[in-house]
């Protein structure tokens, strides 16, 4: 069974995690191609420690690149070379899509912008992620995920509030929320296309996208003149919205809203049924919430009395109706039942190391499935397949090779 884009021709000119989109689509059934440098390749490739953390996994791969580059073939190509750029055209007009996070600039200074690329197909969709943005004085400075976290205030939401610090996520959270918002704008535009029968550039930011992660928080500090203070464990003022480290060091969190329908039961369930009537804690106002401190200390001691899975599953077996979930660290995550029954982490035969765990497609389609389409491809493993495709002989892909073209 295709995918919902079987059909659809991209090209992906990007480099490191905002590559995402590219794999967004091929995992969705379009054929993508990941152009990259002769020489130089994608930079993503050679980062050898991100976060501190060594990135080779097998065979000499990256997990880094891996897990963003997935189902998409890679061809190399030399865009500064007038042959290298006519073979561009010639996969331009039977593209549906173009991928890029390079400047405006560069791309004009290689005769890969938008203007250009669209006299060669009027139909295409040019997607440009940027960091800060199309416009403004920050437009083609360069940045990564974790400039956009700092730029938009998502260090601030994150950590605990009596440290008063920011907080940087790992992961590339801003990065994959960049790739998600360009590959919706991509799907958006395909539809436009498909209405009016026209081609368009879209412009996507990390910047916008970390925004738009964020914006309850963003529009809740305009409607109210000021924003959401960072948490602090020790004295929220709801304790049912808070984390708790159990009896195996492993946090288990509540997150309960409706904490005066659901008091009575959470107390049976922790068998503090004692504190059930107290005056202190049987109220939210005027009582849980000026007695947070106290109650929290109770529930620190309490739930350091089992482990957490202990805790899950004696809420589970009381099918206790408040609400509370697992602190999963990834480990927990790639090995978790509920994850795994929805297919958010699915199993995947791998060439270079066999069966391994990769991350699903988030959505579900009854009728026409997401899937990986591939592993990420090694440096210009596609190349010859790719010009053979555009109508090369061998002996013109060789002459290609030799001119350091591909």
């Amino acid at each position: 069974m295709s995918g919902p884009l079987d059909g659809i021709h991209a090209l992906n000119w990007s480099q490191f995690t905002p590559s995402s989109a590219g794999y967004f689509l091929g995992d969705l059934g379009a054929d993508v191609i990941k152009i990259e440098h002769p020489v130089q390749g994608d930079a993503y490739r050679g980062m050898g420690r991100m976060y501190g953390e060594a990135m080779d996994f097998a065979a000499g791969r990256h997990a880094g690149f891996e897990a963003v580059n997935r189902s998409q073939r890679s061809m190399t190509l030399d865009l500064k070379q007038d042959t290298g750029r006519e073979i561009l055209y010639r996969l331009v007009r039977d593209a549906d899509v173009f991928i890029t996070n390079y400047t405006d600039e560069v791309a004009r200074k290689l005769r890969a912008d938008y203007a250009t690329l669209s006299r060669e197909n009027p139909r295409l969709i040019y997607a440009a992620s940027s960091t800060y943005g199309p416009s403004g004085a920050w437009a083609g400075r360069r940045g990564f995920d974790q400039t956009a976290q700092a730029y938009s205030g998502m260090m601030f939401a994150m950590g605990e509030r009596d440290l008063r610090e920011p907080v940087q996520a790992v992961g590339g959270l801003a990065d994959q929320m960049g790739a998600t918002v360009l590959a919706l704008g991509i799907l958006a535009a395909l539809l436009a296309r498909e209405r009016t029968g026209v081609g368009q550039q879209i412009n996507t930011s990390l910047l916008g996208s970390a925004l738009h992660l964020q914006a309850i928080g963003v529009t809740v500090a305009s409607l109210r003149g000021k924003g959401w203070s960072q948490h602090a464990r020790t004295r929220t003022k709801n304790p049912l919205t808070n984390h708790y480290r159990c009896g195996d060091g492993k946090w288990l969190l509540f997150s309960e809203i409706q904490a005066d329908r659901f008091w009575p039961e959470f107390c049976r369930a922790l068998g503090l049924d004692a504190l059930i009537d107290n005056p202190n804690f049987a109220t939210a106002m005027g009582g849980r919430r000026d007695h947070a401190e106290e109650l929290i200390g109770i529930l620190d001691e309490t739930l350091a009395s089992k482990p957490r899975d202990a805790w899950v599953r004696h809420f589970d077996e009381l099918r206790a109706p408040f609400s509370y979930a697992p602190v999963n660290d990834y480990a927990d995550v790639l090995s978790d039942p509920q994850v795994l029954e929805n297919d958010y982490v699915v199993s995947f035969d791998h060439p270079a190391v066999g069966e391994v765990k990769l991350m699903g497609y988030p959505v579900r389609f009854e009728k026409t499935p997401a899937r990986i389409a591939r592993e990420a491809p090694e440096f210009g493993q596609h190349t010859e397949e790719v010009l053979q495709e555009l109508g090369f002989s061998w002996e013109e892909i060789a002459a290609l090779r030799e001119e350091g073209v591909v």
